[in-house]
């Protein structure tokens, strides 16, 4: 689809995987002359349907304006710049967006994104072909099964935190650090127009759940359950029973229902590598390390990164310097910890022990302790916003 290259061509770029990172990445270079061909193992109505994150940053927003990649979510996404916060102590709403650097997020569903970006990517010229089944990555040389080995000057893994890319990079001694947050998530997509005027995040002692508005008519939720869970044990009665109590609808108005699209299970885990590429091989996205739910930051990392590995291609393909190739770990791995940091401490304040132990008390009473520290001090809220929203 899109330009052709030839069996056994070298191109500049072999891009592995097509969601945000390596559509941004392809969308880039092409506009920076360099050929590039994109592999994607799902096929086109996959990558254009998956209904993922849907929070972007204003730094995000700003770099897919500036390369002509923001047409859509500037018409159809929406400015966002509160939350709010339930609890046993009550209710209070955070307007983050007039706070800390005064930037918001703007919601747009990724698989409008993704859709956006693929359009782009294939006006452009660009190549993608579905389908691709990538087995191997060495030496620039992508082996695909049951099909001609793809070969490149480089190759981008942008193929998730279980793709060939990363497994390809683990063959070089690259380390990994990482983090078990032990909590799990039941992610429900229903149906309906979002309840609360803004993002909610509810603390309850039968476990966390939260409101992220998607569109008009689409709503996400989230309910913390026990490592393992199967989703098929939470029929649509159950969902709402759970979402009503923990968001305590009794006190602070219903929900508005409707039919569950999708409902899947995310245990949350952190992981970095120690750095992201060498050689011929760079990653970008969850690719280059996985981060929790919690703070809505990974597409947004994905964004980043993408941004500078085109960057850093382009002066390796057009001047043989490869100076920002070496410098992308030292660029990107400081946002990427800042980022890591604010998730893990947003995963404290949002999930407490769930046992009833003297230790369990004392964890609970430290994450009320975080959320009135949050509702009063205008310092924390300030560190709050600029956190919330940056990189």
């Amino acid at each position: 689809m899109g330009k052709r290259f030839d069996a056994g061509a070298q191109v500049g770029v072999v891009i592995v995987g097509a969601g945000p990172a390596g559509l941004v990445l392809g969308n880039l270079l092409l506009a920076r002359g360099i050929e590039c061909v994109i592999l994607e193992r799902r096929d086109r109505e996959a990558v254009e349907g998956r209904a993922r994150a849907g929070f972007l940053a204003a730094h995000s927003v700003r770099l897919l304006t500036e390369h002509g990649l923001g047409a859509g979510l500037l018409a159809r996404g929406r400015p966002h710049g509160t939350c709010l916060f339930r609890s046993e102590q009550g209710e209070f709403t955070l307007g983050y967006g007039k706070l800390g650097q005064g930037e918001v997020h703007t919601v747009y569903p990724q698989q409008e994104l993704a859709r956006d970006l693929l359009a782009e990517y294939l006006r452009r010229g660009g190549e993608i072909r579905f389908g691709a089944e990538v087995e191997e990555i060495s030496e620039g040389r992508v082996r695909v099964r049951g099909a001609e080995d793809v070969a490149g000057r480089y190759v981008a893994g942008c193929d998730g935190h279980r793709g060939v890319g990363r497994g390809a990079l683990a063959a070089h001694g690259i380390r990994t650090a990482r983090w078990d947050h032990g909590v799990t998530w039941l992610a429900v997509l229903v149906e309906a127009p979002p309840s609360l005027a803004a993002v909610g995040y509810a603390l309850h002692d039968r476990g966390f759940a939260g409101h992220m508005a998607r569109t008009e008519t689409v709503t996400r939720y989230y309910l913390q359950c026990p490592r393992g869970t199967d989703p098929a044990q939470w029929d649509e009665d159950r969902i709402w029973t759970e979402l009503a109590t923990r968001l305590r609808t009794d006190e602070f108005g219903p929900l508005h229902q409707g039919p569950v699209l999708e409902k899947t299970v995310v245990d949350l885990r952190s992981d970095v590598l120690d750095t992201p590429g060498t050689g011929r091989l760079w990653l970008a996205g969850d690719a280059a390390g996985l981060i929790s739910p919690s703070a809505a930051k990974g597409a947004n990392l994905a964004v980043l990164q993408a941004e500078r590995l085109a960057e850093a291609f382009t002066e390796a393909l057009t001047r043989g310097d490869e100076t920002d190739l070496a410098r992308y770990a030292s660029y990107c791995l400081p946002r990427v910890w800042r980022a890591h940091e604010f998730s893990h401490w947003m995963s404290g304040l949002l999930h407490g022990p769930s046992t009833d132990d003297p230790e369990a008390r004392y964890g609970r009473a430290l994450q009320y302790a975080r959320l009135d520290s949050l509702r009063t001090s205008r310092a924390h809220q300030d560190f709050f916003a600029e956190n919330y929203t940056g990189i």
